[in-house]
């Protein structure tokens, strides 16, 4: 049996497209340490990840609390579904969340954008989704480098040693 020759990975590509607090934070840690780490990194947000870098919803993201099995009440046990649809449930456990990452100095959003494109991570929209949901490059945090389409993101992806992930 011959030895698989091992391919260091030199280039991520992440794909952002749900809008609750835990995808999106997936996505801009994951994104931090392959930057931190020297690896090229890229992140596109294309349908409802796109509240992660429009400018008005990016730092209003919210946990999602029904049809979410890994919720998990105070001292570990299951979240029961059904409370998820209360009033203020979802706003309360959302802010819940928000107070431990601060307190973890986990940014926000607007903050962990500068920090990846900073340490040269970029940034891009879905231009269809930009379309479908009527955006402009102008509601978009400036760190995005630019809207793109499927087949210009498929470009990006060339070399051995790339993944493209889904968060």
């Amino acid at each position: 049996m011959e030895k698989e020759e091992k391919v260091p990975l030199k280039k991520i590509l992440l794909i952002c497209s749900k809008a609750n607090l835990e995808d999106v934070y997936a996505a801009l840690v994951m994104a931090n340490g392959a930057v931190m780490e020297g690896i090229e990194t890229k992140i596109f947000f294309t349908f409802f990840g796109l509240d992660a870098i429009t400018k008005k919803t990016m730092n209003k993201l919210h946990t999602a609390t029904t049809g979410n099995p890994g919720m998990r009440m105070p001292g570990g046990l299951p979240f029961p579904t059904l409370l998820g649809g209360l009033p203020g449930i979802e706003a309360g456990v959302s802010a819940m969340m928000r107070k431990q990452m601060e307190e973890l100095d986990i940014p926000p959003v607007d903050e962990f954008l500068e920090l990846i494109t900073a340490g040269g991570g970029q940034i891009y929209a879905c231009k269809l989704a930009m379309d479908m949901f009527k955006l402009s490059k102008e509601d978009l945090s400036d760190e995005v480098e630019a809207v793109i389409t499927v087949g210009e993101l498929y470009e990006m992806c060339d070399g051995a040693g790339t993944q493209i992930v889904f968060t």
